[in-house]
């Protein structure tokens, strides 16, 4: 054993806490929205960070409250009001993304209507085929 290389994790001396700027934050939330279901804790894993400050991230970012911020700015916690738009920011999307899935379910239903209508149409039109 070599007495001049230092051994364990802390050996080195302490290290300087890792920071987090309000910029890479919804860089952060985008890569975790955009993992699958079962890689969400392969992707908090591989950037070091947890599920909690996903969480309080994702309040923020809703409240628009990372939105122009400098690193190193002070965030502060978040007022009633911002608490209540961000709800309603998150509620409002849901509802247009319930929308959009709505107005697609119906134009796919208004098309199998009108080729149902048409196949019904024409199979009164054509004689009945018989068999030779």
């Amino acid at each position: 054993m070599n007495n001049n290389i230092p051994e364990g994790p802390r050996s080195g001396g302490p290290t300087r806490r890792r920071s987090i700027t309000p910029a890479q934050k919804p860089v952060h939330l985008a890569a975790y929205d955009v993992a699958i279901a079962t890689s969400k804790g392969a992707c908090l894993r591989e950037q070091g960070i947890y599920s909690s400050q996903i969480t309080g991230w994702r309040k923020l970012h809703d409240a628009g409250v990372l939105e122009g911020k400098q690193p190193g700015e002070k965030i502060g916690k978040l007022t009633p009001e911002q608490v209540e738009i961000a709800r309603l920011k998150r509620k409002l999307e849901l509802t247009d993304q319930r929308l959009a899935t709505t107005e697609v379910a119906l134009e796919i239903m208004s098309k199998m209507h009108e080729l149902l209508k048409n196949l019904s149409e024409s199979s009164r039109d054509e004689p009945p085929q018989t068999k030779q």
